[in-house]
């Protein structure tokens, strides 16, 4: 276990952060989703009213529930394991294209995509919930500063809409125009077309890149890179040689009184200890406090949790 001194720190120090790892953040679920079972290289899930089945390599142990629990989903994923492959859903009857589910304030809609997702990682509610606190925090201390938050590869959106119900503005980038129009249709759904979003969809690192050139800052920064990708024109991301050069970028990004950065990689044959010695040269001069290690999400009926992914992020206090 590393140093877990507190730190307290608005503005940068020059100091390197205190480093806390690792550290692993539970998700329970919520009244939309839930971890039913897993086992056997597979998960059990439900989303709002479906019951979902996926591959799932991290699912090394036994089933907890009996097959009858599983051969009563509602649609089971079938495919490569990968998270960049496709593959095909079965489905167990007339199941709609979207349905409607919902996370706090924000509503969204599910959909069966052909890379196994869903339109949302439940895993990153300890995020969302941390992210909404630290801007609930700041806005109670200085209710008339603009607060603003970086959202790369923002997906759906939801890491987006809800700091935004919280007073931030949000400049929420993805170079996927599907993504980027789920997401308004997310807004749309939640009925809070009047946040001040901006909806970006154009390729991540030249974005940043520019936004550098341009001198803007932001007061926190939301990072949650695939493993590869392509951009609108074709530009290539891969997490192991593009996130360095990035991250030296975002650091400049950061507004001098910034509250957090946060990173989290699906790469989960890497190493949590990787991302945090990439984290901590980056910030090595904004004081505060970087934690790192493991986004989990709890089995409702079980003592087991699932490992889903890689995360590291800092705060200034």
């Amino acid at each position: 276990m590393a140093d877990q001194t507190n730190a307290s720190s608005f503005a940068p120090t020059g100091k390197p952060p205190s480093q806390s790892w690792p550290v692993v953040l539970e998700t329970n679920g919520w009244k939309d989703y839930k971890l039913l079972d897993m086992g056997a290289g597979q998960k059990l899930e439900r989303y709002g009213r479906f019951t979902i089945v996926r591959p799932e390599p991290q699912a090394m142990g036994a089933r907890r529930l009996k097959d009858t629990f599983w051969n009563r989903a509602d649609a089971v994923f079938s495919g490569d394991t990968e998270e960049e492959g496709p593959g095909r859903w079965k489905f167990s009857g007339n199941v709609p294209e979207t349905w409607e589910m919902a996370f706090g304030p924000v509503r969204y809609n599910g959909r069966f995509m052909s890379f196994r997702h869903v339109g949302v990682f439940p895993e990153q509610a300890a995020h969302w919930e941390w992210v909404n606190s630290k801007v609930r925090a700041e806005r109670n201390r200085s209710p008339d500063k603009p607060l603003k938050i970086l959202n790369l590869f923002g997906y759906t959106g939801l890491a987006s809409l809800l700091p935004a119900t919280e007073g931030a503005q949000v400049t929420h980038v993805d170079a996927s125009k599907k993504a980027i129009g789920y997401a308004r249709e997310n807004q749309s759904l939640s009925e809070l077309e009047d946040l001040p979003i901006r909806w970006i969809c154009e390729d991540a690192s030249k974005f940043v890149a520019r936004e550098v050139r341009r001198g803007n800052t932001y007061d926190g920064i939301i990072l949650d890179p695939p493993k590869y990708g392509r951009g609108p024109k074709g530009e290539v991301w891969d997490l192991y040689t593009s996130l360095p050069g990035m991250l030296n970028d975002l650091q400049k990004l950061l507004s001098d009184d910034a509250l957090f950065m946060i990173l989290t990689a699906y790469a989960i044959r890497s190493s949590f200890v990787s991302i945090h010695e990439l984290m901590a040269e980056t910030l090595n001069a904004q004081g505060g406090l970087l934690e790192s290690g493991e986004l989990v999400i709890r089995e409702e009926a079980g003592n087991r949790a699932l490992s889903t992914s890689l995360f590291s992020r800092w705060s200034s206090r």
